[in-house]
């Protein structure tokens, strides 16, 4: 575990510095607060915010309220209903050697698995590219609560990016189910919210894959009078939601 301490005008802005500094995302870090920021009389004698920021190791949760994630059922569809013909994979429609190799492993990878989803690729932005698997009866590629979803977009992720310079970002979806499955969360997010603002205690919520953390930290970055962090180490890495005087 290690870990760096920030300094900023602001608890937000320390944050900021020092995943610039570590050049990580928010959902890879831990965030404790070590100083508030104080302003001073007119404008002297103020102090900045500090802040320590772990990585790489595990952080032991606070002792705060836990509340459980919602899931979405996704039927199970027996191996036999699925149609027994190679997956179609959709002509590249630009030169860009990530979405060949991207379709190139999927096609491979879906063969594997004797589905006959097609794959349709396309970069959402500098480095993020966005894979749709179209078809009928995809329920046996999302998988319970997603899990087989989830292993394909690992399994994509691991394999595009092993050998290659600049790692890149895949997201994998079928059936729309990302979508829905965010707007659960962000409704969870919301109503958790509501109740940590309102009784100025932290909520922990159950261990939740990076993309569903992602959701959940996106959902409230800007909402008054609660801040969110992950603790904990995978696959048990948990959201909190805790109060924040500061950003009433």
């Amino acid at each position: 575990m290690s870990y760096i301490d920030v300094t900023g005008k602001t608890e937000e802005e320390a944050v900021r510095k020092g995943l610039a500094q570590l050049g990580l995302e928010r959902d890879d870090i831990s965030v404790e607060i070590l100083e508030r920021a104080k302003s001073g009389f007119l404008g002297l004698g103020g102090n900045p915010a500090r802040v320590r920021i772990t990585y790489e190791g595990p952080e032991e949760p606070q002792e705060t309220e836990e509340i459980p994630v919602p899931q979405e059922e996704q039927p199970e569809v027996p191996a036999q209903e699925i149609v027994e013909e190679s997956a179609t994979v959709e002509e590249p429609a630009c030169e860009d050697p990530n979405v060949q190799r991207i379709q190139a492993f999927l096609a491979g990878l879906l063969e594997h698995l004797d589905s006959p989803a097609q794959v349709h690729v396309v970069q959402s932005e500098k480095g993020r590219y966005q894979v749709t698997l179209e078809g009928q009866k995809l329920g046996a590629l999302i998988g319970r609560r997603g899990e087989t979803l989830d292993a394909i977009q690992q399994l994509t992720n691991y394999a595009v990016n092993n050998g290659s310079e600049k790692r890149i970002r895949i997201h994998v979806d079928a059936e729309n189910y990302r979508a829905k499955r965010e707007q659960n969360l962000e409704a969870l997010a919301r109503k958790v919210a509501g109740k940590v603002a309102k009784y100025r205690r932290s909520v922990t919520l159950e261990p939740m894959n990076a993309y569903e953390r992602h959701v959940i930290h996106s959902a409230l970055q800007e909402t008054p009078g609660v801040t969110t962090y992950s603790v904990g180490t995978e696959p048990n890495r948990r959201v909190v939601v805790s109060y924040d005087r500061e950003k009433r």
